[in-house]
């Protein structure tokens, strides 16, 4: 498995350059450093990176909340903010973009990982929320399909779908369900199919040995 890339935000190159270590050290990529909110959201766009690493005071007119607002609008990518700020204001408006991490500097090596770690479960937790949510809503379509009136031929029993072709009943319900076939016959079909083997009443007729050795079914 490829390691995590990560993307540093950060106007300070000697911080910077130390999460850059801390990163390595940890078994992540980090495959960029930018230091302004607009260089965030380039960087993010044309690399994709599996999480980003977020300071708020950035080079530029344009901070670390707003630049994370912009890239979640572009793309499902998690943030976890790191910053000296502590005051309500600031952490008001970090949680209205919805973060998958928040660590308040100074940090230590194992609050930075812990954060990193948690961020990438929770988000791996969604994605897979998600998937399970779309195959429901798939199941659920599916199950929609096989409900209500369905148009079949009163002769041959094929199922007219949406697009107006015809197929067979076992071809229908393959496709529009999980379910499959095994063949048998039922009693009340038994006695036309093989008439000589089976009595009106779908019971089995009695079978004797001739003296040639054939057997005969009888009654």
């Amino acid at each position: 498995m490829e390691p995590k890339s990560i993307l540093i935000v950060e106007d300070d190159r000697n911080v910077s350059e130390v999460l850059r270590a801390r990163l390595s050290s940890f078994g992540y990529q980090p495959h960029d450093i930018v230091r302004s909110g607009t260089a965030a959201i380039d960087s993010a766009v044309r690399h994709h990176p599996d999480l980003i690493l977020m300071d708020i005071m950035l080079e530029g007119e344009m901070g670390g909340i707003e630049a994370s607002e912009r890239i979640t609008r572009l793309m499902d990518v998690p943030v976890v903010f790191i910053t000296c700020l502590s005051d309500k204001h600031v952490l008001d408006r970090i949680i209205e973009t919805n973060p998958y991490g928040y660590i308040l500097k100074p940090y230590n090596a194992s609050e930075l990982r812990f954060a990193i770690e948690i961020a990438l479960v929770k988000f791996n937790a969604k994605k897979e929320r998600e998937g399970l949510i779309a195959r429901l809503e798939t199941a659920l379509e599916e199950i929609r399909k096989l409900s209500g009136l369905l148009p079949i031929c009163s002769s041959c029993k094929n199922i007219r779908d949406e697009k107006g072709d015809w197929h067979s009943i076992e071809n229908y319900i393959r496709t529009h369900s999980e379910a499959n076939f095994t063949h048998s016959i039922c009693p009340e079909c038994k006695p036309k199919i093989y008439p000589e083997l089976y009595r009106a009443d779908g019971s089995r007729r009695p079978r004797i040995r001739s003296d040639e050795g054939e057997i005969e079914y009888i009654g």
